[in-house]
């Protein structure tokens, strides 16, 4: 039953847009209200607070005004956890659609105090932190469903420091978004085979002809250690050899004809990531003017991958 009233309030409650980082929390935009062991706390301290007066219990009377007193001490404590605090940036590394994509959120402190008990919570996700006078950061995980640019949602901060009697709580919403790669296919049939290009030796760990040494690396082969070069160096050192690979791969969206919209980004996605594992060259060609030139490399796979999560959905494209 409070759940359509929380979304209703969120609505209302600031910031009411997306906003450029970095956002600041101050007292215009925090919130606090009791908790259901606050509230519980004040019945009793009301039903003693009237037996004390009924009974003309001095002392009695002292020791609730005493405790109300604390416990109104503690709103503006649980307040003042809050506020102050300046989210400075938000980033993401892309991740491919339907795994959770890890949000972090670098936060620093206006003044020298620390804060406790910090709970981020963002599109059913939760995560706990604290600040010190330096500042800190969170990580949170957050579900993908879709390729593309995926925005960011509100991020609600909240404490019950110190005492549990109140919750406090405020909204961030970076007006940025995050990159969420195509999923690739499962079961994807081999890329088409390398035409272009010539093939030429690259650096592997197998094959007939010495390349060069190079250090040592745990789970190198014992009997590709160079023991008479070792020893003059003081360390191990270990035959790198060079083995002929395949040529360039040219990954041509008219490749897929004849597959759904999304399958055919899916495929071109997982033929990505098998030329990279491969060590090939290779180059993406798709419709319009996102065709990716011949690399290798991560920066090269990000890029093919980021062409295809940024293609229109179905219907923009031809062929």
């Amino acid at each position: 039953m409070l759940e359509p009233l929380r979304q209703r309030f969120r609505r209302w409650a600031r910031p009411r847009a997306p906003e450029l980082l970095p956002a600041q929390i101050d007292r215009h935009r925090i919130y606090v209200l009791p908790t259901a062991t606050g509230l519980f706390f004040g019945l009793l301290l009301g039903t003693m607070l009237v037996g004390a007066l009924n009974f003309n219990n001095n002392p009695a009377l002292l020791l609730g005004l005493l405790i109300a007193g604390t416990a109104q001490a503690s709103l503006i404590a649980a307040h003042l956890q809050l506020s102050g605090i300046r989210i400075t940036a938000a980033s993401a590394e892309p991740v491919a659609a339907g795994e959770d994509i890890a949000l972090r959120l670098a936060m620093e402190t206006r003044d020298a105090r620390s804060r406790r008990g910090l709970r981020i919570d963002c599109d059913q996700r939760t995560a706990f932190t604290a600040l010190d006078a330096r500042g800190g950061a969170v990580e949170l995980h957050l579900p993908t469903s879709r390729r593309g640019l995926l925005p960011l949602p509100r991020i609600e901060l909240s404490t019950v420091q110190p005492l549990g009697l109140a919750r406090a709580w405020a909204y961030v919403w970076p007006a940025q978004s995050v990159l969420v790669y195509p999923a690739p296919e499962v079961t994807a049939p081999p890329a088409p085979a390398a035409t272009g290009g010539q093939t030429r030796p690259l650096p592997a760990r197998a094959g007939d002809e010495l390349h060069h040494l190079r250090d040592y690396r745990p789970g190198d082969a014992p009997r590709a250690i160079a023991w008479k070069p070792s020893a003059r160096r003081g360390a191990l050192l270990v035959r790198d050899h060079e083995q002929p690979r395949g040529g360039e791969l040219h990954l041509d969206w008219d490749a897929t004809v004849g597959l759904p919209y999304e399958q055919r980004i899916r495929r071109l996605a997982r033929w990505v990531d098998d030329a990279e594992r491969s060590g090939r060259r290779y180059a993406l060609r798709l419709p319009g003017s996102e065709s990716v030139a011949l690399g290798q490399g991560a920066a090269q796979r990000h890029q093919c991958l980021r062409a295809l999560a940024l293609l229109p959905g179905e219907g923009s494209v031809d062929g």
